[in-house]
């Protein structure tokens, strides 16, 4: 992953489109560096929309302190994020994943839940046919729910939710996250109350010791004070608690759309 750490921070980068259906300005791009030439998605502060709860110019940011906290876990679900210069201005640009067909996150026919999926919420189609949107039980999904429990992902829906043709899970679309202020919204609720996973503990300890040992000081050029010491707080509370959180009954759960 450090190979692409500095070609996307070095290399020289060329826009090849626009991902239309993205909210913000989102660009498809080559970059360049010798003989090494890799796919990456390329977000420009400039073409960001301004948010009512999300500080105007941050979400690039946070798309690379995700990649970090990430990266510092140990648990590789966030593709390499650098924030670096583009010919649109500074923006966040993160390794472009090739995805497999494997599909975790999705809307299935009410009766026709797959064995061992979670169901997480109702819903019917344009004619009134019932569907359930759930998820798999995979140890994978588990992990990035964790992840998303850290970084206080306010918008985890199932189309940021990627499997690689490696076979690997990788999130994407980080950029409101890590808020001071409780804003989980997510559609991998099916583990509420449940305790964590035996590997948890370790890449919560490891993140923990990277927080004192200096993460923090590199976060505080992404974030707010109160926004790093927030994120210090959720992983001090997920590891005294052992489980999986329920959701907050004062404020949305779930994206929009969800998928």
């Amino acid at each position: 992953m450090q190979d692409s750490i500095d070609v996307l921070t070095h290399g020289e980068l060329t826009v090849e489109g626009r991902l239309v259906d993205a909210s913000n300005t989102t660009l498809r791009c080559t970059v360049e560096l010798g003989d090494r030439t890799i796919r990456c998605v390329y977000k420009p502060v400039a073409g960001e929309r301004p948010l009512w709860d999300f500080p105007d110019g941050t979400l690039a940011g946070r798309e690379v302190a995700a990649y970090l906290v990430a990266a510092a876990m140990q648990w590789p679900l966030v593709p390499p994020t650098v924030r670096r210069e583009g010919p649109l201005g500074v923006g966040a640009c993160q390794l472009w994943i090739e995805e497999s067909d494997e599909a975790l996150v999705g809307f299935v026919p009410e009766g026709e839940l797959p064995t061992g999926w979670h169901p997480v919420a109702a819903a019917r189609d344009g004619e009134g046919n019932p569907y359930i949107l759930a998820h798999a039980e995979d140890a994978r999904l588990a992990q990035m729910a964790i992840f998303d429990v850290v970084v206080n992902n306010a918008d985890r829906k199932g189309g940021h939710v990627l499997v690689g043709s490696d076979g690997r899970l990788y999130g994407v679309d980080h950029g409101v996250c890590l808020h001071r202020e409780p804003k989980l919204r997510t559609v991998l609720w099916g583990w509420v109350g449940q305790p964590l996973p035996p590997e948890a503990e370790p890449a919560l300890a490891r993140l923990a010791a990277r927080l004192d040992g200096g993460l923090a000081d590199e976060l505080a050029d992404l974030l707010t004070d109160a926004e790093v010491a927030a994120l210090v707080a959720r992983v001090e509370q997920l590891r005294a608690e052992g489980r999986f959180p329920q959701p907050n009954p004062a404020s949305p759960t779930m994206p929009w759309p969800p998928i």
